[in-house]
């Protein structure tokens, strides 16, 4: 045992900050990437939003030259595919892209370095010349000598107020400042408040209030709420209780605070014109029979209603009508869009692909700010510009490669799903994400990442990416044929199937079998449960 020095040569991977960031970059959704753009330009000074955008004006800060790169690169697929080969797509990517940009082979390279490309950058410094000396617009309001009794809060509330007033008069978020949030408690007791009613029985609806659940529907029973109340208010009879739930049943939406699913479709079938067609029948179905409705049994129905099947039907169409939990009208989440990332259209019996501009806003480096940096200052105020602006360019780089690597990927999956695109889910081919990682020369971890809460807008509809992923299944003729396909295929054959006797897995498995899919029962029935289809006898219908 003794201590000793040796000298050791070895290589590593060593993952940068701004490695770690372009990753971080990719993964990230619509929402989350303006997010974090936002943050960016708050914490950098050197970063600001590109207004009134002409092409050919902007200046790349690395070169001094003009920046021909852009966001909104196109890319063109052939309708044909003997007229488009992987190496055609790759080239037609590599000529739509700018000098400036990653390359397949430099995105290879960015995820294997040690980052001496970002080292290199952050020790070279910064060319002044560059840039220009003109000064921002925002100065020119400002006065050189201000009077004694104004200070620069002043100026500043007076700016920061009219760009304020000018956003209010914008209508741009009409949904999130109009929409409500309120519970069905909230809902009720609204409703509570501008209905006459005396105190004794105010305190009632109110007990009945706090045990309706979010579907509309009471938690505990009458007999229990009046047991609750019976202490509190003398000489309580069940049937005040009863009496103030009658009343409540009749609020908005119809059908609440009821006990059971039976008596809350027999008030709404209430509020029905009596001469409505059926509506008696409606109503003794409601009553008495609706376990046999649930379980549609129409054989028995019919014996015991004593009605025929044209009229069954009729009555059983009103009842479908209702809603069985009125409570989820007024409990409804705030409503979520999707903003696609790759637009994909046809022009010219070809295929484009193009990324969405309006996914985030374009940025560029303060010219301004940039000018102050001067190359010999080892100053704290010219460190920190040098800083911020090394972190801007890193920034932009890892939006490029983030938009860059979108685009290929997107451009890839048109290339092998055309057949979806031009003739539906039914078209669809299998494909995983070893495919797309072989054509584009990365990694399947790095195609997951881009794939995952990503969104194309096609004319077949708005999909993720990760939609156009499916396994396979084998067929008679030696092909393959896509789950996503076996799925289309299923649901279009429920849809067309007979009410009366609907089709059972082990048919659909037979009518698979005759277009050369062979599928397992087992794997139909999981398929369907996917897709929301209930079983067979569910389905059934007169």
């Amino acid at each position: 045992m003794k201590q000793s020095l040796q000298l050791k040569l070895g290589q590593q991977l060593t993952m940068t900050p701004q490695l770690q960031q372009a990753i971080r970059l990719l993964q990230l959704s619509t929402l989350d990437l303006q997010q974090e753009i936002q943050e960016a330009l708050d914490s950098n000074p050197m970063l600001e939003l590109e207004e009134n955008y002409e092409g050919g004006n902007e200046t790349n800060y690395d070169t001094g030259e003009p920046d021909t790169s852009d966001y909104e690169r196109t890319l063109e697929v052939a309708a044909d595919p003997a007229a488009n080969t992987t190496d055609q797509l790759s080239d037609n990517y590599t000529s739509s892209t700018s000098t400036d940009s990653y390359s397949s082979s430099e995105s290879n390279d960015y995820a294997s370095s040690n980052g001496e490309g970002f080292e290199a950058a952050a020790e070279s410094d910064f060319d002044a010349d560059s840039f220009g000396d003109s000064a921002g617009d925002w100065s020119d309001s400002i006065p050189a000598d201000l009077p004694v009794d104004t200070s620069w809060d002043d100026v500043y509330q007076a700016s920061s107020s009219s760009s304020s007033s000018n956003y209010d008069n914008e209508d741009n978020d009409f949904e999130s400042r109009r929409a409500t949030t309120d519970s069905i408690y909230d809902h009720l007791t609204w409703q509570l408040n501008l209905t006459p009613m005396s105190d004794r029985d105010r305190l009632v609806a109110m007990a009945i209030i706090d045990a309706v659940e979010p579907s509309g529907m009471l938690s505990i029973s009458i007999h229990e709420i009046y047991d609750g109340l019976a202490a509190e208010l003398e000489e309580l009879e069940e049937d005040e209780v009863v009496a103030v739930q009658h009343r409540l049943q009749q609020f908005d939406p119809c059908g609440v605070c009821s006990q059971n699913l039976s008596e809350c479709l027999l008030v709404q079938l209430q509020q029905f014109d009596p001469q409505t067609p059926f509506l008696e029948p409606a109503k003794l179905i409601v009553k008495q029979y609706l376990p046999l409705l649930g379980s549609r049994d129409y054989r028995q129905l019919m014996r015991r209603t004593k009605l025929k099947e044209a009229e069954l039907s009729q009555a059983v169409t009103l009842i479908q009508g209702l809603n069985p939990r009125p409570g989820d009208i007024i409990a409804s989440g705030d409503t979520e869009y999707v903003v696609p990332d790759v637009f994909v259209e046809k022009r010219d019996s070809r295929w484009i692909v193009e990324l969405n501009p309006d996914i985030a806003p374009r940025l560029r480096i303060n010219s301004d700010y940039a000018s102050m940096v001067r190359r010999a200052d080892s100053s704290s105020d010219n460190t920190f510009l040098k800083d911020n602006l090394q972190e801007a360019r890193w920034f932009l780089k890892s939006l490029q490669s983030r938009n860059e690597t979108l685009l290929k990927v997107a451009s890839c999956i048109v290339e092998k799903q055309r057949g979806f695109l031009e003739y539906g889910p039914e078209a669809m081919k299998p494909l995983v994400l070893h495919d797309i990682a072989e054509i584009v020369g990365m990694h399947e971890s790095t195609i997951s990442r881009v794939t995952t809460q990503k969104y194309m807008h096609t004319p077949q509809g708005i999909f993720e990416l990760k939609y156009f992923f499916s396994s396979h299944v084998s067929t008679d003729s030696g092909g393959e044929c896509s789950s996503t396909a076996i799925r289309a295929i299923i649901k279009k054959l429920v849809s067309a199937e007979n009410p009366k006797k609907p089709l059972s897995d082990s048919k659909i498995t037979e009518l698979l079998a005759e277009q050369g899919i062979q599928v397992a029962r087992r794997t139909i029935a999981k398929y369907r449960e996917s897709l929301n289809i209930p079983p067979s006898n569910e389905r059934k219908s007169l």
